[in-house]
């Protein structure tokens, strides 16, 4: 039975999806619906699908392998290739990740879109819907209403939280990433980076230990410019091969929020998907199809920007939850026993 809690969240829920509908109606956008099973999930270095199976139902056909998505992202993107304009999604997506205080493996996600622009605009669109969010909510103005939120790069935050420059330890092209340059600069800073020499390895623990705790801790940050090697499906930084143009929004310490000026060169992102089949290939892990429709389907999407939000995370802030379970009606611990 849920908690007292847990119903109220429910209710809060309800007056946080009526307010992103009510937000993106008036800027242009329209809601779209895409399937949750999936041929080719997302090619995500550490993230695992569910694996589902289509039964054989005649017709000569043998059961068929499907997955349900981590992200509505190849969908949307061929609406826009079609000339859906702006355009979002509220949903489930599905994570087959560890259970813990911020992640459930069926989550609600609010995943937007829109052309011409780049991810300067999804920002600015970003802060106005939590605002409309928060006001709904909580009746009022508050964390998530202090506009404009806080812009920051990559670069500018190692450097103050660590001392460390990145760009020491990148090709001016992007065409090394000096691991165990970095790994010793850690160690100098007084990081435990473990045994890895892997550039992408030894970020990550910077990141965890020193950087993301501290990330919106006064008002909303968005966190800005990340190496190329960290973002498959952005565009280059113009001018700037080193930078992806990905954005990820941070909120007392959580990470709220992914997205990025979108690729839409189709050999280039083969070339990447390829490249991250091959990194699952080396860590053991499923190395998933490439969606041939997604990239047939990119060289007639405009420009475009999107992100994506994890909403129960939100929720939680704007409640001041300790838990996601605290704002789920039927968290998955709860069948096994563990709430």
């Amino acid at each position: 039975m849920p908690t007292q809690k847990q119903w109220e969240s429910a209710r809060k829920r309800q007056a946080m999806y009526a307010a992103l509908r009510s937000f993106f109606t008036s800027q242009g956008y329209w809601e779209v619906e895409t399937p949750c099973m999936v041929a080719f999930p997302s090619m995500e270095l550490h993230v695992e699908a569910f694996e589902v199976g289509l039964c054989s139902q005649g017709g000569g056909r043998g059961p068929q392998k499907l997955y349900l998505h981590g992200s509505p992202e190849y969908a949307m993107k061929r609406l826009l290739a079609d000339g859906s304009g702006p355009l979002f999604q509220i949903g489930k997506v599905f994570r087959n990740e560890m259970l813990s205080s911020l992640h459930n493996p069926e989550f609600s996600m609010l995943e937007f879109y829109r052309p011409h622009t780049d991810y300067g605009a999804i920002m600015e669109d970003t802060e106005g819907a939590l605002a409309a969010v928060e006001r709904a909510v909580l009746r009022g103005s508050g964390f998530f209403s202090q506009l404009p939120y806080e812009r920051l790069t990559l670069r500018e935050v190692f450097l103050r939280e660590t001392s460390i420059d990145l760009w020491d330890y990148i090709g001016t092209q992007g065409e090394y990433y000096n691991g165990k340059g970095l790994r010793e600069a850690a160690k100098r800073a007084g990081v435990y980076v473990g045994n890895s020499e892997e550039f992408e390895d030894v970020f990550f623990q910077i990141f965890l230990e020193r950087i993301e705790g501290q990330l919106g801790r006064q008002r909303p940050t968005f966190l800005l410019e990340y190496p190329a090697c960290m973002a498959s499906l952005a565009r280059l930084k113009p001018g700037e091969a080193r930078v992806a143009e990905r954005v990820e929004l941070y909120a007392r310490g959580v990470e709220l929020a992914n997205g990025f000026s979108e690729l839409n060169d189709a050999i280039e992102q083969r070339r990447r998907l390829e490249a991250e089949r091959c990194k699952r290939k080396s860590l053991g892990r499923a190395a998933y199809g490439v969606d041939e429709r997604f990239l047939q389907a990119l060289p007639r999407m405009p420009a475009a920007s999107g992100i994506a939000i994890g909403l129960d995370r939100v929720l939680m802030l704007l409640l001041g939850a300790k838990s996601i379970a605290e704002v789920l009606l039927f968290p998955v611990e709860e069948y096994f026993g563990w709430s």
